[in-house]
């Protein structure tokens, strides 16, 4: 596929937040992005392989399609889970159900709804580039969590890799991408979290698990439906 670079976001620290398109025009978009939180390395990893991939194989058909190697590079560089202003970036967006209030500090939402550069910048690219669909890549343990009418895409990748497929993760997650992108896009979010790093996992082998399916996802009929 052929990519083109928008114009880059900055952080909270001026760093530059890349994002590609590929070369077409669509009324939906397929976005493919990591780096919410991070010390997510893993699901970094998984869409870095999965870009490289997109690029260099010229056959694929053209997609409409939109990609954030890393929304928060500063947490990225600083191996934290938060921004430089101590904020989870999957707390912030202006959901329904936003609240300035957190249980814990890792999942501070911010002095107000959408306050953060970085979240500003993707909410920017969503409103020129409309989600049909998001796949965020994280990393917790295998779970694919899926928000809004993609139950069969998230049966879809299970049926390649095994991991268990929810339609919440258990507890409230206010201000997140899950619950923002389907009221303002009526898209679907599949958040897709990565195995973490141990003694028995390796980024190469998260990545193994998960090539066949995402590759297959990305030239299935059921991707198109969805962008529909």
């Amino acid at each position: 596929m052929i990519f083109v670079e928008l114009d880059s976001g900055t952080s909270v620290e001026g760093m530059e937040i890349p994002a590609f398109k590929t070369d077409i025009k669509a009324e939906k978009y397929l976005y493919l992005m990591a780096g919410t939180h991070g010390d997510e390395v893993e699901g970094v990893y998984v869409l870095q392989k999965l870009f490289e991939w997109l690029k260099e194989e010229h056959s694929l058909r053209e997609i409409p399609m939109v990609v954030v190697p890393v929304l928060n590079p500063d947490g990225y560089r600083n191996s934290t889970r938060v921004n430089s202003h101590a904020v989870d970036l999957n707390r912030n967006y202006p959901s329904e159900n936003w609240t300035g209030e957190a249980k814990k500090e890792k999942y501070n939402p911010g002095p107000e709804a959408l306050s953060e550069p970085e979240n500003k910048f993707l909410v920017k690219l969503m409103d020129k580039f409309p989600p049909g669909l998001v796949l965020s890549f994280h990393s917790w343990k295998p779970l694919l969590n899926y928000n809004g009418d993609i139950e069969d895409v998230a049966d879809y990748l299970a049926s390649h890799n095994e991991y268990e497929t929810v339609p919440d993760i258990g507890y409230p997650t206010p201000g997140s991408l899950g619950c923002f992108v389907p009221e303002k896009y009526q898209s679907g979010v599949l958040t897709f979290e990565c195995p973490v790093l141990n003694d028995d996992n390796s980024l190469k082998g998260i990545w193994d698990e998960n090539e066949e399916g995402l590759k297959s996802f990305i030239q299935s009929n059921l991707l198109l439906e969805k962008l529909k």
